[in-house]
C-alpha cells in the first residue's frame, strides 16, 4: 500500500497544481504579481528586445486578467440565481436555521466573487496603461536611433577607426564561431550524426524536389481543363506558387535549426542567431517566390504585371538580389550582436548593408526608367503607324504603367533622402529608410495578387455556373443575380481583409503590434450596451444562425409551393397565401433565433417592441394597416391571384399579394400597385369571385317598319354560330321600348369568362352588321337638328 500511494502522490500533486492555475482566482494572483514584477523591471529597460519582453508580459496580463473575469463572471451569475431563488425575507417571519446559513454563505460568496471581478477589471487596466507606457518609451527609443549621428561612411576617420578595432572584432567573430564547433562537436560525439544528417536530408529533400515537383504540379493543374475558368487560373497558379515558394525553404530551415536543437548542438549565445536565421529564410524565399510568381520570365502568358521578357528577367536578377541581400543583412546583424563586436564595426556594417541596399534600388529605377521609356517609345511607333495607314481616327496610344511612373518617383525621393542621410552620418534613418522601401515594394506587390486573388476567388466560388452557386440557388431559391452580389460581397470582405493584413505588415517594422493586440483582445471581450455584451463571436454565430434557419425555411418553402401544394386542390389564390405566410414565418423565426444567439432574450425585444410601439402608432400608421390588410386579404381572401377585379376606373388581373400591396396587371400590360388598406376600406368589384362567367351585352334601335322578327332571329344565328357564347345560359333578345318611330333591341349573351367579353362581343358586331346588310335591315341613326335662321329682309 505505501508503494501504491507514492506511485499515485506525484500525479495526485501535479493535478493539485494544474488545478489550482486554472483556478480563477490563483490565475489573478499570479497576473498581479507579474505586473508588479514588469512595473519594476521598467526602470532598467534600455534596449528595444527588452521593451518587446515587458511588452509581451505586460500583454499577458491583460490576457490572464481578462480570462479570470471571464471564468468568475458565470460563477458570480450562478450564485445570483440562487440568492433570487430563496427570495426575501418576508416581514415578521423567521426563516429556518439551515436557510439563514444558506443565504449567508451565498452572500459571502456574491462578495467574494464580485471583489475578484472588480480586481480583475483593475488589473486588466493597468496592464493596459503599463503596455502604452511601454509603447510610449519604445517609440522614443526609436526615434533617438533614428536620429543618431555618427562618422559618415566617406569620411576616412571612420574606416581608420574601423582598421583599428578590425583584429579585436575579428577574435571575438572567431570565439563565437569556436563556442557553436564546440557545442556541435561535443552533441555529435554523444548523440551521433544521425539526426544532424536526418534534418539535413529532409532539408534539402523540401528545398529541391519537392518544391520544384509542386510548382510543376501547380502549372500542370493550371493548364488543364479541371481548373476553373477565367482569371482564377492565373491568380491561383500565382498564389500556390508564392505558398510553395515561401513554405518549403522556410520549413527546410526549421527542419534543419529542430535538427541541430534535438541535440544540443545550439548554445544558448546562438538560439537567437538560429531563430533569425529561420526568419531571415522565410523573407528572402517570400521576395523570391513573389517576383516568381508576378514577373513569370518564361511563360509571359501567365504574366500578371504588364512587362516585356526583358524586363521580367532583368526585374527577377535584381529580386533575386534583394532575397540575398535581405538574408545577409538579417544574419549580419545578428552576428554583430552575438559575437558583442564594437561600435564602430557596427557602424560600418550597418552603413555597408546601406549603401548595397541604396545601390539596388538605383539600379531597380533604372531599369524600370528603361521599360518606361519602351513602353512609350512603343505606344508612339503604334500611333506614328496608324497615321501613316491613313486613319482618319487614330485610336489611343496604349496606356503607361501608372505604378512604374509611381514607383519610379517614390523610389527617387527615397533614395536621395537616403543618400544624403548617409553622408550626413545618419546610418540608421538611412538603412531603416532603405529597408523600408524594399519592404514596402514587396508589402504592395504581395497585396495586390491578394486582392485579385480575392476577387477572383469569390465571383468564381459564388458564380451561378460554378458547384457551390448551383447548390446554393437549388437549396436557398435565389436566383442567379443574388448569388452573384453574394459574391461581389464576400470579395469586398476578403479584399478588406487583405488591406488590413497589409496596412500590418507595413507598419510592423516601426515597432511591435502588442499595442494592435490589446486592442483586438479588448474587442473580443466584446461591447456592453446597458446588460448586453456584444462579443464578436456572438455576432458571428448569430448571423450564422440566421442565415441557417432562414435557408431551411427557404428550402421548405420552395418544397411547398413547387412539391406538395401543386398536388392539391387549392386554387392558385390559396396556395399563394400559403406561400406567402411561410415566408414571412420563416423570416420571423430566422430572426429571433438570430437575437437568441445574440443573446437578446425575448423580454427585451419585447421591451423593444413595447417601445417602438408608440412611433409606429404615430409615424407608421399607413405602413402597419397595409401591413395588418394584407394579412386580412390572406386569411379572407376577398380578392385572390388570378381575380379580375375592377377598382375604381382600372381593371385588370391580380398578379401577387404580399403583405403591403397588391399587383394588379391592368389592359395595357402595366402593372398597378395598390396598398392592401384599399381593398380592405374601398368598393372593389370582384367580377370573377361568385361566377366566372362573362356577360355580352348589344343594344341598338332599328326603325318602327323593320321585321322584328328577323332581327331577332339574326341576333340569335349570331350568337349560336360564334364558339365563344355558352350555349348555357341561352342568349336572349328583348325589345327595351318603343318610341319616336323607333324599336330598341337589348340582347345578351354568356361567355367563359370577363376576360373573352370585349373580344367576343366584337367578333359579335362584324358578324351582325355584315347580316343586317345582307337582309337590307337599317338601324336607326340618330336625328340631326340644325336651325338655322334666315337672313333679315333690307329695309326699304
Amino acid at each position: 500500500m505505501l508503494c501504491a500511494w507514492l506511485s499515485v502522490a506525484p500525479l495526485a500533486l501535479a493535478q493539485g497544481d494544474d488545478a489550482a492555475a486554472d483556478d480563477p482566482i490563483v490565475q489573478l494572483a499570479q497576473a498581479g504579481k507579474d505586473l508588479k514584477q514588469i512595473q519594476a523591471a521598467l526602470d532598467s529597460a534600455d534596449t528595444p528586445d527588452t521593451l518587446k519582453t515587458l511588452s509581451d508580459r505586460a500583454l499577458a496580463v491583460q490576457r490572464d486578467a481578462d480570462a479570470a473575469r471571464n471564468a468568475l463572471q458565470p460563477q458570480l451569475e450562478q450564485v445570483d440565481a440562487r440568492v433570487a431563488q430563496l427570495g426575501e425575507v418576508a416581514e415578521g417571519t423567521t426563516e429556518a436555521r439551515d436557510i439563514t446559513a444558506q443565504r449567508k454563505a451565498l452572500n459571502q460568496q456574491r462578495s467574494d466573487l464580485a471583489s475578484a471581478i472588480a480586481r480583475a477589471k483593475l488589473l486588466a487596466g493597468d496592464a493596459k496603461q503599463v503596455g502604452a507606457d511601454i509603447e510610449k518609451m519604445r517609440v522614443t527609443q526609436f526615434s533617438e536611433d533614428l536620429a543618431r549621428k555618427v562618422n559618415s561612411p566617406l569620411s576616412p576617420s571612420l574606416w581608420k577607426q574601423f582598421a583599428v578595432h578590425v583584429p579585436a572584432d575579428y577574435s571575438r567573430l572567431v570565439v563565437l564561431y569556436r563556442l557553436g564547433e564546440t557545442a556541435a562537436r561535443k552533441a555529435i560525439a554523444e548523440h551521433g550524426w544521425g539526426a544532424p544528417l536526418t534534418g539535413l536530408a529532409l532539408a534539402l529533400l523540401m528545398f529541391f524536389p519537392l518544391r520544384l515537383w509542386l510548382r510543376a504540379v501547380g502549372r500542370r493543374y493550371a493548364a488543364s481543363e479541371r481548373a476553373p475558368d477565367g482569371r482564377l487560373r492565373r491568380s491561383g497558379l500565382a498564389v500556390w506558387l508564392l505558398a510553395v515558394g515561401t513554405l518549403l525553404p522556410g520549413f527546410a530551415a526549421v527542419v534543419l535549426v529542430a535538427a541541430l536543437d534535438s541535440i544540443g548542438a545550439i548554445p544558448p549565445r546562438l538560439e537567437q542567431l538560429a531563430l533569425h536565421f529561420q526568419v531571415a529564410t522565410f523573407v528572402a524565399a517570400f521576395i523570391s517566390a513573389l517576383s516568381a510568381c508576378l514577373l513569370v520570365p518564361k511563360r509571359p502568358s501567365w504574366r500578371l504585371l504588364s512587362l516585356d521578357d526583358s524586363a521580367a528577367w532583368r526585374l527577377r536578377k535584381y529580386a533575386w538580389g534583394a532575397a540575398g541581400l535581405t538574408f545577409l543583412s538579417i544574419l549580419l546583424v545578428e552576428i554583430n550582436r552575438a559575437s558583442r563586436t564594437s561600435e564602430i564595426t557596427t557602424v560600418a556594417v550597418d552603413g555597408l548593408i546601406a549603401i548595397t541596399y541604396m545601390a539596388l534600388i538605383v539600379a531597380i529605377l533604372v531599369s524600370l526608367a528603361r521599360l518606361h521609356r519602351r513602353q512609350t517609345d512603343e505606344a508612339q511607333a503604334k500611333l506614328d503607324a496608324q497615321v501613316d495607314a491613313g486613319a482618319k481616327q487614330p485610336k489611343a496610344p496604349v496606356r503607361k504603367s501608372g505604378w512604374i511612373v509611381l514607383a519610379r518617383l517614390a523610389g527617387h525621393v527615397v533614395v536621395a533622402a537616403a543618400v544624403i542621410a548617409t553622408l550626413l552620418g545618419y546610418l540608421n534613418l538611412a538603412l531603416f529608410v532603405a529597408q523600408q522601401l524594399v519592404w514596402g515594394a514587396v508589402v504592395l506587390l504581395a497585396a495586390s495578387l491578394l486582392l485579385k486573388f480575392a476577387d477572383d476567388l469569390s465571383l468564381w466560388l459564388l458564380s451561378p455556373t460554378s458547384r457551390v452557386g448551383k447548390s446554393i440557388v437549388l437549396t436557398t431559391g435565389l436566383n442567379d443575380a443574388k448569388v452573384e452580389q453574394a459574391g461581389v460581397l464576400l470579395s469586398a470582405v476578403l479584399r478588406i481583409g487583405v488591406i488590413l493584413l497589409a496596412v500590418l505588415a507595413l507598419t510592423a517594422p516601426f515597432g511591435n503590434l502588442n499595442a494592435f493586440f490589446g486592442a483586438m483582445d479588448s474587442l473580443s471581450n466584446g461591447l456592453t450596451i446597458g446588460t448586453t455584451t456584444l462579443k464578436p463571436s456572438s455576432v458571428l454565430y448569430a448571423v450564422l444562425a440566421f442565415l441557417v434557419v432562414w435557408a431551411v425555411m427557404q428550402a421548405f418553402q420552395n418544397w411547398l409551393t413547387n412539391t406538395y401544394l401543386p398536388k392539391t386542390d387549392l386554387d392558385a389564390g390559396a396556395r399563394n397565401s400559403i406561400s406567402t405566410v411561410t415566408r414571412y414565418l420563416g423570416i420571423i423565426a430566422a430572426v429571433l433565433w438570430g437575437l437568441t444567439a445574440l443573446g437578446i432574450g425575448f423580454e427585451k425585444l419585447a421591451l423593444v417592441v413595447s417601445a417602438l410601439s408608440v412611433g409606429i402608432g404615430f409615424g407608421l400608421q399607413a405602413i402597419t394597416q397595409n401591413f395588418v390588410s394584407g394579412l386580412i386579404l390572406l386569411a379572407e381572401r376577398p380578392v385572390k391571384i388570378g381575380d379580375w377585379v375592377k377598382l375604381g376606373d382600372q381593371e385588370g388581373d391580380i398578379k401577387r399579394i404580399s403583405v403591403r400591396s397588391t399587383e394588379i396587371q391592368v389592359g395595357d400590360k402595366s402593372t398597378l400597385i395598390v396598398p392592401n388598406s384599399e381593398l380592405i376600406t374601398k368598393t372593389i368589384r370582384n367580377m370573377t369571385m361568385g361566377n366566372a362567367q362573362g356577360r355580352i351585352q348589344i343594344q341598338f334601335a332599328v326603325p318602327l317598319s323593320t321585321d322584328v322578327a328577323a332581327v331577332r332571329q339574326i341576333l340569335l344565328d349570331c350568337y349560336s354560330e360564334h364558339v365563344g357564347v355558352l350555349a348555357e345560359p341561352a342568349p336572349s333578345v328583348f325589345i327595351d321600348s318603343i318610341a319616336n318611330g323607333q324599336v330598341a333591341i337589348n340582347s345578351f349573351a354568356y361567355v367563359s369568362g370577363p376576360r373573352a367579353v370585349y373580344g367576343v362581343r366584337s367578333d359579335l358586331y362584324f358578324t351582325m352588321l355584315q347580316k343586317f346588310a345582307a337582309a337590307h335591315i337599317a338601324l336607326s341613326s340618330p336625328t340631326d337638328i340644325h336651325l338655322v335662321r334666315d337672313p333679315a329682309a333690307p329695309q326699304e
